[in-house]
Formats: C-alpha cells, sequence, structure tokens
C-alpha cells in the first residue's frame, strides 16, 4: 500500500510540476547580456582603463548590451556623493532581471581571485538560485585565474615594460596584496617573472611579499636603478600616493631612501591592450557557456 501512495505521489507531483511550467507560457525570448564588474575608481584619470576595456569587449561581443557595477561599496558611496552613480553587482543584476535579459555572462575586473571576487561569486550563485531568474547565469574569472592566464599576465607584463628601461635596472610591481588566500598569485607571478629575468620583482601594499622583501631583494642583487609599476588594473589612489607620492611612507620615497635612483611609471595594468586581452579571454569562455 505504502508503495502505491509513494507511486501516486511522485505522479502528482510531476503533473504538478507540468502544469505549473505550462502555466508560464512559451519560453522566453533569448535576450544576451554583459555585466562588467570592478573594484572601481573614483579618480577621473584612472577611468581610462576602464574606458579602454569597455571599447575592446564591444569589439570582441558586437550587438551584446554591456553593463557595469563597481564592488567596492566605498567607492559607489564617494562617487555618489559627487552624483554619479555606479550600482553595485547585485542591483545591477537584478536591473538585468527585470529588463528582460534571460542569459547573462559577468565578468570579473579584479586582478586575483580574492575577496572582492569570491563576495561577486556568493552574488551571482544567489541569483541562479532565484526561481523565475535568469536562464544560464556565469561567470568568468579574474585576471589570474589559472595557470595559462598567469603565464599569459607574466607575458603582457615583460611586454609593457618601459624601452627605456636597461636589463640591470630593476622592475618593481605594486600590486594591491590581501589577507585572503588568494595572495598566493602575487608569489606565483613573482616567481615566474623572474624565470624571464631576475631583475623584475613584484611586491604588495597589504599582503606579500611586502616592500621591505623588495628591498632586501634589490640590495642582495646590487640594483642601481628601480621602475615602479601597479600591477593593478588602474593608476588609482594606490598608484599615485602609495606607490609614486611624495609622502614618507611611500614606495618612491622609501626606494630612495634605500639608495636606489627611481622612475615611476602610471599606468593602470588594463590601459594595455595585452593585459585587456586576458579578461576578455575569460569573459569569452563565460560567453561561451551562455
Amino acid at each position: 500500500m505504502k508503495k502505491i501512495l509513494s507511486a501516486a505521489l511522485v505522479l502528482a507531483l510531476v503533473f504538478c510540476a507540468f502544469n505549473a511550467y505550462a502555466g508560464h507560457g512559451e519560453a522566453k525570448e533569448v535576450k544576451k547580456g554583459i555585466l562588467l564588474a570592478a573594484f572601481g575608481t573614483s579618480e577621473e584619470s584612472a577611468k581610462v582603463s576602464f574606458t579602454n576595456i569597455g571599447e575592446e569587449v564591444a569589439k570582441a561581443f558586437p550587438g551584446v548590451d554591456v553593463r557595469w557595477a563597481y564592488t567596492s561599496h566605498i567607492i559607489r558611496r564617494k562617487l555618489a556623493k559627487q552624483g554619479e552613480v555606479i550600482p553595485s553587482p547585485a542591483e545591477a543584476l537584478a536591473k538585468m532581471m527585470d529588463e528582460g535579459y534571460t542569459h547573462v555572462a559577468v565578468q570579473s575586473l579584479h586582478t586575483i581571485p580574492g575577496e572582492e571576487y569570491h563576495a561577486l561569486v556568493q552574488t551571482v550563485n544567489g541569483f541562479r538560485a532565484m526561481p523565475e531568474g535568469f536562464e544560464r547565469l556565469t561567470l568568468g574569472y579574474p585576471m589570474l585565474g589559472a595557470q595559462d592566464s598567469v603565464a599569459k599576465a607574466v607575458d603582457a607584463v615583460i611586454a609593457t615594460i618601459p624601452k627605456a628601461r636597461k636589463a640591470n635596472e630593476a622592475v618593481v610591481l605594486m600590486g594591491h596584496g590581501t589577507h585572503h588566500p588568494g595572495n598566493i598569485y602575487y608569489s606565483a607571478m613573482n616567481w615566474q617573472l623572474q624565470q624571464q629575468d631576475p631583475n623584475i620583482i613584484m611586491g604588495t601594499v597589504e599582503g606579500y611579499p611586502e616592500l621591505n622583501d623588495v628591498i632586501d631583494y634589490l640590495k642582495a642583487n646590487k640594483i642601481r636603478k628601480v621602475w615602479i609599476m601597479p600591477f593593478m588594473s588602474v593608476a588609482g589612489d594606490h598608484a599615485k600616493n602609495d606607490m609614486a607620492g611624495p609622502e614618507d611612507d611611500s614606495w618612491k620615497t622609501q626606494l630612495t631612501k634605500a639608495g636606489f635612483k627611481c622612475e615611476t611609471v602610471l599606468k593602470g595594468a588594463a590601459e594595455y591592450d595585452e593585459f585587456v586581452d586576458i579578461w576578455v579571454g575569460q569573459l569569452t569562455k563565460a560567453f561561451a557557456h551562455l
């Protein structure tokens, strides 16, 4: 008797599910879109990086609507006070859902899979779980997402070093750094860069390697001149102040006091097509799964 009741219950559930689906009418018309999710910047001059990314994405995906979101609530609040409203990823996805988008590829414009990226993962997973939401929602890795993209980033660094730099001069890259386990990507980059050029070294503002590690390395290798470049998507506050500023705690000031002649390069990674191509490549993979 229990088996008969169980079978009847299953059939009833299937019938109800079929009727519920049929009640929605015909399938929605496919409407694809892209959401670019960056940490964000409040520096007007740094926005050239995002302009470059937007142009390259438009070329790679002609006819596909592209939206933007900033993951940093601090940046969003600061911009809002200035009259510029940029949505969070959740706000942007909710709006796209309301506008009838059925297939959306979200692309992280972060450098590493750190705290901001994993918060974005949670947001995307939340929207995937919504009933009657998107039919397909994918997420592209940040620039450094796996070994293939690390190798491409190494090649991009080598390609974008100033031509005036000589072989016996060091290139110091300033990464943001994080206490998140994703910080390990900076060490991976550092090791692989030095396989190609031992006078290139990666440092971070808030992680490992620290500036003191960089200085010790430069002294051990008897370097006299250093080129400092940001390893961040934009040349924003960190690049202008923490890296190249006149303050006592800036990297340029500390390296100069340590006895090195310094040259600074104020260009974010996303100003170079070599780096943008990596993000577009990650997006291409995500879009292909829509």
